[in-house]
């Protein structure tokens, strides 16, 4: 007969060892704080490249804890999440998925963009969302309790999402919410100028940009321009590029396609930016 054997598998690549850079904007860091010392998941929810994964490394380090982060997709499986059985020699090995990893080391589990996986995929982390704080693993015949210093956490944004590819009830109210948006001005520009290297003077302008064009959301723009294209546009700058081609590229031509918004959008960089 074949061996079966569990292989162990270690969580220290998991672990963040220096400090994120990150700047809370209200009182995000005590409500997550609140939650994972009551074992509540949280949902994280907010348009793309406003900080939520960052905001995650920053409260991981915080706490101490492992952080797996699982990016969602719609090839995303049930098996892929929990873990599979793989022939090895004459032997079978049992292969933790990254939930189950998580689970067995009490890591903080993010699972960025949740409603991209298959709904099938999805119920698997409802019996560690509730009081129970388990998790069955059918293959293995075993039902996995959940430590203490264990947290699911999940994120997606709320703005483009289809009716088919929303959260249902049951899985929405097993979280604790967090509403996050792009940081005010002052803030932001303190953001853009340090992770980009820029100085603050034109960390400001590219976010005065950035603002105008978000007001574009209500003329075709599906999505404003992220803190995160901010600081690309502000990289490109550092590195000599033009201001004007630095934001076209950085910032104008990642959002849409439609010429005529692209456009109007430059019009705007052209009036700030000398």
């Amino acid at each position: 007969m074949k061996k079966i054997i569990c292989v162990e598998q270690p969580v220290e690549e998991y672990i963040i060892t220096e400090e994120p850079y990150y700047l809370p904007i209200g009182d995000e860091v005590e409500i997550f704080t609140a939650a994972y010392e009551n074992n509540l998941p949280v949902n994280l929810k907010g348009p793309t490249g406003c900080g939520k994964t960052r905001f995650m490394e920053y409260m991981a380090y915080k706490l101490k804890r492992p952080l797996i982060t699982i990016s969602c997709h719609e090839d995303l499986t049930a098996s892929d999440l929990i873990g599979r059985f793989l022939i090895k020699g004459e032997s079978t090995e049992w292969n933790d998925g990254p939930l189950t990893k998580g689970v067995r080391s009490g890591s903080i589990c993010y699972l960025d963009e949740f409603v991209e996986a298959r709904m099938d995929t999805r119920v698997v982390i409802h019996p560690l969302t509730d009081d129970r704080r388990i998790m069955p693993i059918d293959k293995l015949g075993i039902i996995l309790p959940a430590p203490n210093e264990f947290m699911m956490s999940i994120s997606y944004n709320p703005g483009y999402q289809s009716v088919l590819k929303d959260l249902k009830q049951s899985t929405r109210q097993r979280f604790v919410a967090m509403d996050f948006e792009y940081p005010p001005a002052e803030l932001e520009t303190e953001i853009v100028a340090h992770e980009s290297g820029i100085d603050k003077e034109n960390a400001r302008t590219l976010v005065e940009i950035g603002q105008r064009i978000r007001n574009f959301k209500q003329h075709g723009l599906e999505e404003g321009v992220s803190t995160r294209l901010l600081i690309y546009t502000g990289m490109l700058i550092k590195s000599g590029i033009n201001s004007k081609e630095a934001c076209k590229v950085a910032m104008i031509k990642p959002i849409t396609d439609d010429h005529d918004l692209q456009k109007s959008i430059e019009e705007i960089v052209s009036a700030i930016v000398e």
